[in-house]
């Protein structure tokens, strides 16, 4: 054959894996608005920067007639490419072909992925598409899910691995993505579950759709399992670029710095008048995270998972930081069991990535009821504090308004090795508040009162006492665990120079394999 010929060959082969399942698939994909494999990663790199490989491999499989049914790529598109210039790794499955579904061949071509990507030091990206494993392919099925498992844990902490999820994703397909840093769900063709609704129904008794047991609202709202939904594809793949945005490429660099035109010294006058008076009173903690960072800029992670907990990345003087939150106008920004997870895998990924961490701090404590010790708030809330604790990222730490008992300690206090811990004027730092304080100190000096307005008034006058010393930051201060004071509008200023004075932080915790992380 002449060489011609040859390359005629080729080209006519590379076009008939770039169909996939072909064309009546493919309409058959765009018919329930959704896009192909290879649309989404053209969507997601930068332009012509995709290098595909193991686009000629096909399965092994001969049960089942199936050696009469192949398909070149075998049902996933995977490659290295560049968004914004940076290199990333993506596989995409492509449900085209056998429904998505995982065969060996499938898995060796994704393992094969990640381990080069381990070697490069760059992030990997999953866009899964999948209605499970090849069932005609049994056991060999099964080890690839595993092969892959074992590589998502040994890249956890070292390079970024983000997983994005546009249709059915069932069974053990669900661990991967588990197994990854962020999970991201479109808002209506996806779903996530490990038994489908009529193995539930056939098991349990249990009557329910596919969208209430694992659509993308249930993952976002109930369960947490995902941290970002989108409207669209397109709009979800515009997310994941923006999330690598604040990461590095692995744990060994820092994340990218950017250039911004918003001064470092801006001021927001507001920020002096945002504490309401009254202590009870909420306000939206995003008001404040909005004033403060470059440009108004805030991705939030987990937006409708355990709202009285806000995290999120943004960028002060160009730099990337993850910002930690309580949020007063929900539930008082208490900590629960939601929250206290949600606060706690943050930080980790953080610390993880050098991500500095930035806690702004308003909690009345932790929420009291046997729902939440039943649940465990002790061990989860023991999970936010170890990952503070853990961290040595510079820690920034702003306590806003109040900082109540245990729930003080566990948000990123000096003892669990903050590097700079400021409060604004309006700082409640106590072991619990007037109210609740007065009761017990004075609950036998109360008891004494025959009439319930002597009982009021001088429990009255007790709390104004209590909060005359205990209902600001300046005992905190004086002790040396409060480094500073800060005007509220200055708080910008006063971060941006502190991480800048944290850059050459360095911080080491005792050798060992690995800490034993109440989970």
């Amino acid at each position: 054959m002449a060489i011609e010929d040859k390359i005629k060959e080729l080209i006519e082969k590379r076009a008939k894996a770039r169909l996939g399942g072909g064309e009546k698939r493919i309409q058959a994909q765009h018919d329930k608005g959704k896009l192909t494999a290879r649309e989404r990663i053209d969507l997601l790199l930068d332009e012509n920067s995709f290098e595909e490989f193991d686009m000629f491999i096909s399965h092994r499989c001969t049960d089942f007639e199936m050696d009469k049914q192949k398909y070149l790529g075998d049902g996933v598109v995977t490659g290295h490419g560049t968004i914004d210039g940076r290199v990333v790794f993506v596989f995409a499955q492509d449900f085209t072909v056998f429904g998505g579904s995982l065969s060996e061949m499938f898995a060796k071509k994704i393992v094969k992925l990640m381990d080069e990507a381990m070697k490069v030091g760059a992030p990997v990206i999953g866009l899964n598409d999948s209605g499970g494993a090849r069932i005609q392919e049994g056991v060999l099925s099964l080890a690839g899910y595993a092969d892959i498992f074992q590589r998502n844990i040994e890249a956890s902490g070292v390079i970024p691995q983000l997983s994005a999820i546009f249709g059915p994703c069932a069974g053990g397909a669900v661990y991967s993505p588990a197994l990854t840093d962020f999970i991201l769900m479109s808002e209506d063709a996806s779903y996530m579950f490990v038994t489908g609704p009529k193995v539930a129904k056939t098991v349990t008794g249990e009557d329910i759709s596919t969208k209430d047991l694992g659509g993308s609202h249930v993952h976002a709202a109930k369960s947490g399992v995902a941290h970002f939904v989108s409207e669209t594809e397109e709009e979800g793949l515009m997310m994941l670029r923006k999330m690598l945005s604040y990461m590095p490429q692995n744990n060994l660099e820092d994340p990218p710095l950017y250039d911004t035109t918003d001064p470092i010294d801006r001021v927001d006058e507001g920020l002096n008048h945002i504490i309401p008076d009254n202590p009870n009173k909420p306000y939206d903690v995003t008001d404040i995270i909005l004033s403060i960072v470059d440009e108004s800029e805030f991705m939030e992670v987990h937006r409708q998972y355990a709202r009285n907990m806000v995290v999120g990345f943004a960028k002060f003087n160009g730099m990337p930081v993850g910002i930690v939150a309580n949020q007063p106008s929900f539930l008082a920004g208490v900590l629960d069991i939601d929250a206290s997870k949600k606060g706690a895998r943050f930080v980790r990924f953080c610390d993880a990535f050098n991500i500095p961490v930035v806690t702004l701090v308003d909690v009345p404590g932790f929420l009291p009821g046997s729902a939440q010790e039943y649940g465990g708030i002790i061990t989860n809330g023991a999970k936010l504090m170890f990952a503070y604790g853990e961290a040595t990222v510079p820690k920034i730490t702003i306590t806003l308004r109040k900082s109540y008992g245990g729930a003080h300690d566990v948000m990123a206090c000096k003892q669990l090795k903050s590097d700079l811990n400021y409060a604004w004027p309006s700082a409640e730092i106590a072991v619990m508040g007037a109210q609740g304080a007065i009761e017990v100190l004075n609950y036998r000096e109360l008891s004494k009162f025959e009439s319930d307005e002597e009982r009021a008034a001088y429990k009255l006058k007790k709390e104004d006492e209590y909060r005359e010393m205990f209902a600001n930051p300046y005992q905190a201060a004086k002790y040396g665990f409060i480094d500073d004071i800060i005007e509220p509008m200055n708080t910008r200023f006063r971060i941006i120079r502190g991480l800048s004075l944290l850059q050459t932080k360095k911080d080491s915790r005792p050798p060992k394999k690995h800490g034993n992380i109440p989970l």
